[in-house]
């Protein structure tokens, strides 16, 4: 393959441009490999990105193959929702395996290694099989099993085929070294017995291969020729390598590795997200606080804002945790350029402009996008009666409120200029109607004597909009390293009380209420949003995908 028109960006390019330059290969395959045992993350999306964007840039292929080599833990459930998060962030998948569907290969290279003298049955428990595997500074020590006949090996291990023995009674290990510097090179299991029924080979089997030994079988069974992976591989590289050297494999992947993403503010843990399920601390696995990526989709993240992102922090060797405000701002940029403008009122506070006609509708006309005028511009209403925010009207104004107040003037935004007349409060004293006149010569921030205003408002006729429940989502911790439990006894310690805010009689435009679940607006001077999965017309339910600009730690 020439590879002379194509600039490596990173690394792992560099490895394969090399490759293909000399021979060693002459095609590009990789695959995306997840144990469907729960639901997709932010870190995921990074090994997306690079396993299919760089099959995508060499022309390759890239597969999608779901490990399940543990039956126990997995669930068709977790499939089809790995499945729709490869396709919303924007990949195609060029086929789908699964390892189960290479478990006779596995099975076959297993026997091979026994009859090779590589491979045999130990009948040691797990905790012994830890006992004897040494430490860092101190080598292993043999099984009494290890030296076990070839003979006996495959009797032993077509026994455990068979259902012959209970779960933990043996294993099959290979031999390798116990004195290896390596731990994982100290005869590590390759096949347990686990009597469970698996979700597509039903109870054919009752020994299952480990993810070390099935892995690079499994690759090489499926023609991969760069086996990509996050960091914490790299010392199970040789192990990799093993089983694909003494089969003497043909053409045998290249196993590369590089950092993972590990993102401030969110926990990705299978055990903790499942904890926070459980427990009810978050609305299911798309809960939109959650790292998943189903609830980033469901939050309102647009996919190209998270491929943006895995762009800029790019491929290294180094492991380093990314701000999340660095996301943020890739969902801000993104939605700066394509959500569409509108104005809704989330704290609403009723004006009546005393002076403007009872029966009067004025139609104004707004863009839809202020940068993509090919869009066109919609109606808003204008009435004597209209909503504002409660935080835009303060009675005793502190020194720099620019916002409507007793001696100041305002602009409604598109509208008119209006000055306060009076206020009504209920018995607590908080503020329900507001009183203004308006100066009809002000249309559109024009007055005759030129004069200017420094507040602007957005608003929402009262005739013309409906109710809907905003949630104002933030994070979901209030410590960069929630995994850190330093100082804690529980991980769900550092929860942000304010992660969800649930507004109720926000009050929206009919544009609003008629869009669909995932359609995104920005919201005049208020934020991002996205219409949530389970909004309707009649019950609008909306989400804040991100505020308009990052004020995370101030005050806090």
């Amino acid at each position: 393959m020439d590879v002379s028109n194509i600039t490596p960006s990173n690394f792992i390019e560099e490895f394969i441009n090399k490759d293909l330059a000399a021979g060693v290969y002459d095609r590009v395959q990789t695959r995306f490999p997840p144990e469907p045992n729960g639901y997709l993350h932010v870190g995921h999306a990074k090994a997306i990105c690079v396993d299919f964007g760089i099959a995508e840039k060499y022309g390759g292929v890239c597969n999608l193959r779901l490990d399940d080599t543990n039956p126990t833990k997995e669930d068709a459930e977790y499939v089809d929702a790995i499945i729709e998060d490869i396709k919303w962030l924007g990949f195609k998948i060029d086929h789908i395996y699964y390892a189960s569907d290479y478990f006779d290969i596995i099975y076959d290279c297993a026997v091979k290694l026994i009859q090779m003298g590589k491979a045999y049955v130990d009948d040691l428990t797990a905790e012994q099989i830890r006992e004897y595997r040494g430490t860092l500074t101190q080598p292993g020590k043999n099984s009494p099993w290890r030296n076990r006949s070839i003979e006996e090996n495959l009797d032993l291990f077509a026994r455990m085929t068979a259902g012959e023995f209970e779960n933990g009674q043996k294993v099959l290990r290979a031999k390798i070294d116990m004195a290896s510097p390596n731990i994982n090179m100290r005869d590590p299991v390759i096949y347990r017995i686990l009597k469970a029924p698996h979700h597509r080979t039903g109870d054919k089997w009752c020994v299952y291969p480990m993810y070390d030994f099935a892995h690079p079988i499994s690759d090489a069974a499926e023609k991969v020729t760069f086996s990509l992976c996050t960091l914490e591989f790299e010392d199970h590289r040789p192990l990799y390598d093993w089983p694909l050297k003494e089969l003497n494999w043909p053409e045998a992947p290249r196993q590369i590795e590089f950092a993972r993403m590990n993102l401030s503010y969110t926990v990705t843990s299978k055990r903790r997200c499942l904890r926070l399920v459980k427990d009810g601390l978050v609305d299911g696995w798309d809960d939109p606080r959650m790292a998943t990526l189903c609830g980033m989709r469901r939050r309102g993240y647009p996919a190209a804002a998270l491929r943006d992102f895995v762009d800029k922090i790019g491929v290294s060797k180094a492991n380093s945790v990314i701000d999340y405000s660095m996301l943020e701002a890739c969902v801000r940029e993104n939605l700066n350029e394509n959500a569409d403008r509108a104005m809704a009122v989330l704290r609403p506070v009723k004006v009546i402009v005393d002076n403007y006609p009872a029966d009067k509708v004025e139609e104004i006309q707004v863009p839809v996008h202020p940068n993509k005028p090919e869009l066109g511009n919609k109606t808003v209403y204008f009435t004597r009666e209209l909503y504002i925010e409660q935080e835009d009207f303060c009675e005793q104004p502190p020194k720099g409120y620019f916002r409507l107040s007793p001696d100041r003037e305002v602009r409604l935004k598109g509208a008119y200029y209006v000055k306060f007349v009076s206020c009504e409060k209920d018995a607590n004293g908080e503020v329900r109607v507001i009183h203004v006149t308006y100066d009809p010569a002000s249309f559109g921030g024009e007055t005759p004597d030129g004069r200017k205003v420094k507040g602007t408002l957005h608003w929402i006729s009262a005739a013309h909009c409906s109710d809907a429940t905003v949630r104002l989502y933030d994070r979901l911790f209030q410590v960069e390293n929630p995994s850190d439990e330093t100082g804690v006894t529980d991980f769900t310690e550092h929860l942000n009380p304010d992660s969800m805010i649930v507004l109720q009689g926000c009050k929206i435009g009919a544009d609003i209420q008629q869009a669909h679940p995932g359609d995104t607006f920005q919201f005049m001077r208020q934020g991002y949003f996205c219409i949530d999965a389970d909004s309707t017309t009649e019950y609008p339910v909306i989400n804040r995908v991100v505020a308009l600009k990052d004020s995370w730690g101030k005050g806090r």
